[in-house]
């Protein structure tokens, strides 16, 4: 028997290796100084910063080889069949990306397909991952549909409302609540990444102040609305049982006023600046409060990867804020957010699993079990990555925004594999702060590497 701990840690130093190349290949200053080196496997001509980088990509990749080729071994007697078999993907593809990698160096016009085989063998060995802490950590938790005929909560005795000043500061805070602010700062965030990447170093200070002024009142029309049409919902989950509509602290008729007064204030905001990004600001708006909440939560495990739209859009609202359409870098960041999602919110899932079971909502550690959802947080970071790296291939951003996505990236990884082997609440918890760390900071690296550009 080998031991697992060792072979894991192989193998996740193996996928954060073959990243740190996808990343440094998809980045323009990789390729330019491949151009530059002009031989193979060493440099035509004298040394210089150009030459020196294509070198160290070279010996990294070797290094990072032979680390592939150690995993595998370590590992091959004692895994499973489809990890030897992702194992063996891996091992296959990685001379025919040193060959093509060779042919980039000498000249040759294959556009795409050195970063294409090195996406093959970062999938490979995530794959391989994902199935061998199956394997390793795997319960028989099955899930169970969770039973939506609940049955109908008597209204208790409400508490006694204070007076004066104070009542006016709780009812303040309660509508304040309903707008849902702990997600403004990051959806906030998404939409300032969108506007640096389309605007660069001239992004005018009046698109920025009205699209996000025009986002905070969208993303509170979508919360209040969210808390009327779930406020029942939320008295059975004690996460959600202090909420304004759920101890009536604030009167539906009136909370449906407030969230169509910010949504209409939230169009008048957009209009500002374009139709494209008013039209997208409705569309945000009536996806989270009507496909999501209504139509997607309640019915179908894949709630949570399809709503991952609903955070999406921000990426396109701010690129279109400045460009007044839609181009690929705006949905290749949207891409981003929608992969990350998943990769995020399961953990919250699985650290509240029994509280969406008392609500009725079929989240997929309620339905599928806990192993199936810890499979599918690593699958879903993985897939994050690359569409970190795809938007590096698309865009001018550079080494500030490609070192954020490997080093947070590592990080999130640890805390996954942490959950895997833990599989309690606390773990549950470190890796949900993690994917928020790794977003956050991804964000505020495009802002800035686009600004700086």
């Amino acid at each position: 028997m080998v031991s697992r701990p060792t072979f894991t840690t192989l193998l996740a130093g193996a996928v954060v290796g073959v990243y740190l190349l996808v990343v440094a290949g998809a980045t323009a200053t990789i390729a330019d100084a491949a151009a530059a080196c002009g031989g193979w496997p060493l440099c035509d001509g004298s040394l210089t910063a150009s030459t020196a980088i294509a070198l160290g990509h070279r010996a990294l990749a070797a290094v990072v080889g032979l680390l592939v080729v150690a995993t595998a071994v370590v590992g091959w007697r004692d895994t499973t069949r489809r990890v030897r078999g992702a194992l063996a993907v891996a091992i296959a593809l990685y001379p025919v990306q040193v060959a093509v990698g060779g042919l980039v160096a000498t000249g040759a016009s294959v556009p795409g397909l050195h970063l294409l085989v090195a996406t093959g063998i970062f999938a490979s060995l995530t794959l391989a991952l994902a199935w061998h802490l199956e394997a390793e950590t795997g319960t028989d938790d099955t899930g169970e549909v969770p039973d939506r005929d609940l049955p109908p909560i008597e209204e208790g005795p409400k508490a006694p409302m204070p007076t004066g000043l104070a009542r006016a500061k709780a009812t303040a805070w309660a509508y304040f609540q309903l707008m849902k602010p702990r997600l403004m700062w990051l959806l906030a965030l998404v939409a300032s990444a969108g506007m640096a990447l389309a605007a660069g170093p001239g992004l005018p200070i009046d698109t920025v102040v009205a699209t996000l002024g025009g986002g905070v009142l969208a993303i509170g029309a979508s919360g209040t609305f969210n808390h009327v049409l779930e406020r029942d919902v939320d008295q059975r989950m004690e996460r959600t049982s202090d909420r304004p509509l759920a101890t009536y602290q604030v009167p539906v008729k009136n909370a449906v006023v407030f969230g169509l007064s910010l949504a209409a204030l939230s169009l008048v905001a957009f209009l500002q600046v374009n139709t494209l990004a008013a039209v997208l600001g409705l569309v945000a708006i009536v996806f989270y409060s009507v496909i999501y909440t209504l139509v997607l939560k309640p019915n179908t495990v894949q709630n949570t990867v399809i709503g991952g739209a609903a955070g999406a859009l921000p990426a396109l609202i701010g690129w279109a804020a400045v460009t007044g359409e839609i181009g690929v870098p705006g949905l290749a960041l949207a891409g981003v957010i929608f992969l990350w999602t998943p990769a995020h919110f399961y953990n919250l899932a699985l650290a509240y699993k029994e509280d969406y079971a008392k609500g009725g909502f079929p989240m997929m550690p309620v339905v599928r079990g806990e192993t199936e959802t810890r499979k599918h947080v690593l699958l879903h970071l993985g897939a994050t990555l690359l569409g970190a790296s795809a938007l590096a291939a698309v865009t001018d951003l550079g080494w500030l925004y490609g070192a954020t996505t490997v080093s947070l990236g590592a990080v999130f990884l640890w805390t996954v594999i942490r959950l895997h082997h833990e599989r309690d609440e606390g773990a549950a918890f470190r890796a949900f702060h993690a994917s928020n760390a790794y977003l956050g900071l991804l964000l505020l690296a495009i802002v800035v590497d686009s600004l700086a550009v």
